[in-house]
């Protein structure tokens, strides 16, 4: 689920692309194919027999004669060897979750005796990028088969703190992380149903009591009580530490690179808290953040606050969206959850009163399939690395314990088998602010109000730009000036700082809003998009897409930023010619159009589909993404030095959105001379997206409104028209400036000399 959408659009319709939709459609149905194809049976179980039968038995279980049918749950296939129960086969994927990084699962049969011990484990199916084209499936096997003999019962009896080695495939991280846990968690929950190893069958196991989570307990507290009284845990690592921990696992190399030189140093101070347990909540989060979070949240869906200070990064730089965070994992019981980008919302400060700044803070959502219970102890899995050398890491693993504070839980006895069942007590309504019951998108404008008075000032200052135009530009200085602040503006406030970079997935799901369940509240959340939104809807009638991809675009500022600082150091400036230009332009609007019709289909192919555009991790991320994102990036911004705003006028989908509607626009505010393209090309020219056409005539679906044009148009030292109406005029001042006298001398011995 993702926390912090920005879905504000305007609805578009297409007419012109009908000859597309017959090539668009015989695609579908060749995924829609593909996909009954590959799609996982219904029944787990069939899962598990269908790889047993397609893999030698004695691969996973050695000297097994036969396996009987799966049964039991968990799900699991019996193993006999001279006529008895010598074990039993499970798939990781039947037991627990096993998804990756390709967003699949990760398969793997797994063998276990009546003791305990791994017999065996095989990798039988996977979609892992990185295993598919980078690192060797044989050294995945190998890590694999290092847990052969390996007894899992340990696993019950592990240490919830303290660093533990962790063995890893460099490069493959999480892979490799996410093969271990699931194999050793699924082993283990089958080993306690199945009562191997002298452990309890669970299902003879049964509750005393039932701990749930007393949502009746509202009251802010603040930080000093949160850490106090245990709501918020806190996991703090020195320089010193780290390496003693990387020492002691092996690690020489790893121990003697550490990340200061001064061991007293703080590696990293870690902190983390249930945000849905309603007091722990609403402290750490201010109520307008947590009322929002509890009206996204679906039934059966929890969330956690993690927040750190220190040299280390438990978000680190490889997650990407659909990806995983490799550096922290949440482990409760038997289950192991890795979170996923579009599971994170980055937080800025925390707003429980006279708590610290720290360097990153990150609200993460529990989706309800995990079945994590906030009332019940869990543990938070931080993995530290070190290069050991420029291919190769070492990790160690540290954990972060929490237990929820004894006052905020509500303990009841459950009754025996035979009794009837007492219905559990209606749940306690929200609570209200001192706003008492105004709705949730109000309260988050309220609490907003600075920032969105910054940029109603700004979008106010820009339109009094647009329309006082022509007593701007005829002053060159002040213009360029004032372009280059609005830019500086735009790329570090509201794209850096408030993150308020528009997308065409806010097109796209807006559109896909007004044919399902559309409400204006939910665009409403958002008070600097939903504002951005509005003054783009309403430039489209003045200035078509340029107010916006021009001047309060931040990727878009990004580039012109950079191109200026190449130009000042005399980068050579690449003229693409002009047929070529004319064929490169319409590609985003093919993109647009392509992601358009996939959203119809699907709209989370859609919103992937759409990394097309850089924005995320150049603006929302700020380039903390996996290397291939960054790359991508980086190399749109570096050709942008030698072709200024070169996805602007090529590759951006958001701006094709805009451009189509803006055709509508009513006014003309960019003026022309009839010498313009006939013959005078300096506006062609000196355009920076070259949207003036050689006859002269500007593209509105090009034109970012820079204004540069207009300042050529009014310059009478540069423009031809504007110079001829200069010479004219200062001849007739001339004229005007002689004495009487002079003139009648003149005329005379003109006279004279006839």
């Amino acid at each position: 689920m993702a926390l912090q959408g920005r879905h504000n659009g305007a609805p578009q319709r297409f007419g012109h692309a009908a000859p597309h939709w017959g090539s668009a459609l015989r695609l579908v149905a060749a995924v829609l194919v593909l996909l009954a194809t590959t799609a996982p049976p219904a029944q787990a179980a069939s899962r598990l027999a269908s790889f047993l039968a397609n893999t030698s038995l004695t691969e996973v279980f050695p000297g097994a004669e036969r396996a009987g049918p799966v049964e039991g749950t968990p799900p699991a296939a019996p193993v006999f060897r001279g006529g008895e129960l010598a074990g039993y086969v499970l798939l990781n994927s039947d037991v627990v979750s096993s998804v990756g990084y390709s967003g699949k699962p990760i398969d793997v049969l797994v063998g276990i005796d009546l003791d305990g011990r791994i017999t065996g484990a095989k990798l039988v199916k996977h979609s892992e990028p990185i295993v598919l084209i980078g690192i060797p499936e044989s050294r995945v096997t190998d890590f694999i088969a290092a847990y052969v003999g390996k007894n899992v019962i340990g696993l019950a009896g592990r240490p919830t703190s303290g660093p533990r080695e962790v063995d890893i495939v460099s490069g493959a991280t999480v892979t490799v992380l996410v093969i271990e846990d699931s194999m050793l968690r699924a082993a283990l929950k089958v080993a306690r149903a199945r009562g191997l190893g002298g452990l309890t069958p669970t299902a003879e196991a049964r509750p005393r009591e039932r701990v749930s989570v007393d949502m009746t307990k509202t009251a802010a507290v603040d930080w000093p009580t949160l850490v106090g009284d245990g709501s918020v845990r806190r996991l703090a690592l020195t320089v010193g530490e780290v390496t003693e921990a990387f020492q002691a696992a092996g690690h020489a190399k790893a121990a003697g690179r550490p990340e200061s030189k001064n061991p007293a140093d703080v590696f990293i101070d870690l902190y983390a808290a249930v945000a849905t347990i309603p007091s722990i909540g609403r402290s750490l989060l201010g109520q307008a953040e947590y009322d929002l979070l509890t009206a996204r949240l679906k039934p059966g869906e929890q969330a956690i606050v993690i927040a750190g200070n220190g040299k280390y990064s438990f978000k680190g730089s490889g997650y990407v969206r659909g990806g995983i965070f490799d550096r922290i994992s949440l482990v409760q019981g038997d289950n192991a959850i890795r979170f996923r980008d579009k599971q994170h919302k980055r937080l800025g400060d925390l707003m429980a009163a006279k708590a610290p700044r720290f360097r990153e803070i990150a609200l993460f959502v529990i989706p309800a399939d995990v079945g994590f219970d906030p009332a019940q102890p869990w543990r938070l899995e931080l993995l530290a690395q070190r290069a050991v050398s420029a291919l190769k890491k070492a990790f160690v693993s540290f954990d972060l314990a929490y237990m929820p504070p004894e006052k905020y839980l509500v303990r009841e006895p459950v009754p025996a088998p035979t009794q009837p069942q007492a219905a559990a007590p209606p749940a306690a309504p929200a609570q209200f602010d001192e706003d008492g019951g105004a709705p949730l998108w109000l309260r988050i404008w309220r609490e907003r109000l600075v920032d969105v008075g910054i940029l109603v000032t700004a979008i106010a200052i820009l339109t009094g730009v647009f329309f006082f135009q022509n007593l701007i530009v005829v002053r060159r200085e002040l213009t360029e000036w004032l372009r280059l602040g609005f830019l500086l503006f735009t790329l570090f406030w509201i794209g850096w700082y408030a993150n308020a970079q528009l997308s065409v997935v806010n097109v796209l799901t807006f559109s896909n809003a007004l044919i399902t369940d559309f409400r204006w509240e939910y665009f409403l959340m958002d008070p600097l998009v939903f504002i951005l939104w509005v003054s783009v809807a309403a430039s489209m009638l003045y200035w078509g897409r340029g107010a916006y991809c021009g001047w309060l675009c931040p990727f878009g500022a990004l580039q012109e930023v950079l191109n200026k600082v190449a130009t000042v150091l005399r980068v050579p400036q690449l003229h693409v010619p002009w047929g070529l230009h004319e064929r490169l332009w319409p590609i985003k609007y093919m993109l647009f159009l392509g992601l358009f019709g996939l959203s119809f289909y699907s709209l989370a192919l859609a919103e992937q589909a759409s990394e097309v555009e850089p924005f995320k991790t150049s603006i929302i991320l700020g380039f903390s993404r996996e290397w291939p994102f960054v790359a991508y990036a980086v190399l749109l911004l570096g050709i942008g030095l030698f072709i200024e705003r070169f996805f602007c006028r090529y590759l951006c989908p958001l701006g094709a959105a805009l451009a189509i509607p803006g055709r509508l626009r009513m006014f003309e505010w960019l003026r022309r001379h009839k010498q313009c393209g006939s013959p005078c090309q300096i506006c062609a020219h000196e355009c920076m997206v070259q949207a003036i056409h050689p006859d002269g005539h500007i593209n509105p679906n090009e034109c970012l409104y820079c204004l540069h044009c207009q300042q050529v148009y009014w310059d009478d030292h540069v423009c031809p028209a504007m110079i001829q109406r200069r010479l004219k005029r200062e001849r007739r001042r001339a004229l005007q400036s002689k004495p009487l006298a002079e003139v009648g001398r003149s005329r005379e011995k003109v006279l004279a000399d006839r």
